[in-house]
């Protein structure tokens, strides 16, 4: 993946192949689970995309062709969240609740570009958005859902952190002023990115007294002691307040129906560490990593935003989402070679020409092979059939139709498969289903 620009990147051909076939089977999943396709606008308001409490740089958009423009207070969207939360505010009298909906779109973020983060990127989001209420069930759903495709995907040895903000904000409420929990919270997500003394450091510089500093680390030590139900049985146990027993029920909810379709310990871990930095978060909250990979960072992440839309709207649409970073997910994966992009061509087969005074039978062979459903190229070029041969291998196009001029006549034709050299004289007539059965 590369690109003129910094953070920017581009798609080889065979590379946007194999991408779109990445897309291709989230959204047969996506849409396997009742979600339906949307897709809001790429600009904002500014104050819209604040909203969210984001902290990243904005991309702002200016009139190029007045000089003496002022910025407009409008920007890039940096996440597909904000633009559904002002898009379900707007159109709520023609939803139907619970709103179940996926978006694949690309995104933009004004941050330094580096391996596995760029400043353009896909992201592929599913949220499903109540009126007024919304279960705590449907957060078991979308873990499942992202869990389901990063196996279809062929994604290797992963893992998903589960945590919610209401035991952090709970237990963090015991030692502080509220108007700094935020603050602790933010440190907390990035612990995985500073040293442990620059994370007393800068808790000392937020006024926490050293003792407090201690309770806060020996707390987040409490994943390191044993498996999720013994977690959960140790934060039962705390009891701090009501929002961290509700934040402790809200998880057990989901561990529970996780553990009744299969998806066990192995797959989803309990870890009071999990902050997801945004504000927005107000329950339940997970991110997926690679076991083995750590330099890619998350490749999937989300949770449940209950106050959102309350930023925009004066009604309450409570939601949980998630999203898969194709754009950092699909290059490791290929990278890896667990995901093939050997094909520089979409098409099945290739109509090779050798006479040109045929052309337009090559091309009447083509259009039946297509209504067949069979993606069909055809080699227009003046050159001999070994180059065309030559041309359909590279490509990576499996099959290929040779027929000169006295077969064209006799409605005849050779199909022949160049991976494993099988080939059978077809009649042009009945084309279609006996090419098929070569592709498999």
């Amino acid at each position: 993946m590369k690109s003129s620009i910094s953070g920017f990147p581009e798609f080889l051909p065979n590379e946007q192949i194999a991408f779109n076939r990445a897309v291709s089977i989230i959204t047969h999943h996506f849409e396997e689970h009742g979600f339906v396709p949307m897709d809001t606008a790429a600009v904002e308001r500014v104050s819209t995309l604040l909203a969210k409490g984001n902290d990243n740089e904005i991309y702002g958009i200016y009139r190029l062709a007045d000089e003496n423009a002022a910025k407009k207070d409008l920007g890039l969207r940096f996440d597909l969240t904000v633009p559904l939360a002002r898009y379900v505010s707007e159109n709520s009298g023609q939803l139907i609740f619970p709103h179940k909906r996926y978006q694949i779109s690309p995104v933009w973020r004004g941050e330094r570009p580096q391996y596995g983060r760029y400043r353009q990127f896909y992201q592929c989001d599913i949220d499903i958005i109540g009126e007024g209420e919304l279960s705590i069930e449907h957060d078991a759903e979308v873990i499942s859902i992202i869990i389901e495709i990063l196996r279809a995907l062929g994604v290797p040895k992963f893992h998903t952190k589960l945590n919610n903000r209401k035991i952090l904000s709970g237990f963090l409420i015991t030692l502080m002023p509220e108007d700094k929990i935020t603050a602790v919270i933010q440190l907390i997500d990035k612990l995985d990115k500073i040293t442990p003394e620059d994370f007393d450091k800068a808790l000392a510089e937020l006024d926490i007294a050293s003792e407090n500093i201690a309770k806060i680390k020996n707390f987040l030590d409490v994943e390191k002691r044993g498996n999720n139900d013994e977690i959960l049985q140790i934060l039962k146990g705390y009891g701090f307040n009501e929002t961290f027993k509700k934040g402790v029920e809200e998880i057990e909810t989901v561990l529970k129906i996780l553990k009744k379709i299969n998806i066990n310990d192995n797959f989803v871990k309990l870890s009071v560490r999990l902050a997801r930095g945004l504000t927005y978060y107000t329950g339940n909250v997970f991110e997926t990593e690679f076991d083995d990979f750590k330099d890619i960072g998350s490749i999937s992440g989300g949770g449940r935003y209950d106050n959102l839309t309350t930023m925009i709207s004066n009604k309450k649409f409570p939601g949980v989402g998630a999203t898969i970073g194709i754009s950092r997910l699909i290059p490791k994966l290929i990278e890896q070679g667990i995901f093939k992009a050997d094909k520089y061509s979409t098409a099945d087969i290739l109509v090779t020409t050798q006479n040109r005074e045929y052309i337009g039978s090559y091309m009447s062979l083509a259009k039946k092979l297509r209504k067949a459903g069979l993606k069909t190229e055809i080699y227009l070029q003046d050159k001999g059939l070994g180059a065309q041969l030559t041309y359909a291998s590279k490509k990576g196009i499996k099959l290929v139709l040779i027929a000169n001029e006295l077969e064209l006549l006799d409605e005849r034709a050779i199909i022949r498969n160049l991976q494993t050299k099988e080939q059978k004289i077809i009649r042009t007539q009945f084309i279609g289903h006996d090419v098929a059965d070569m592709l498999k």
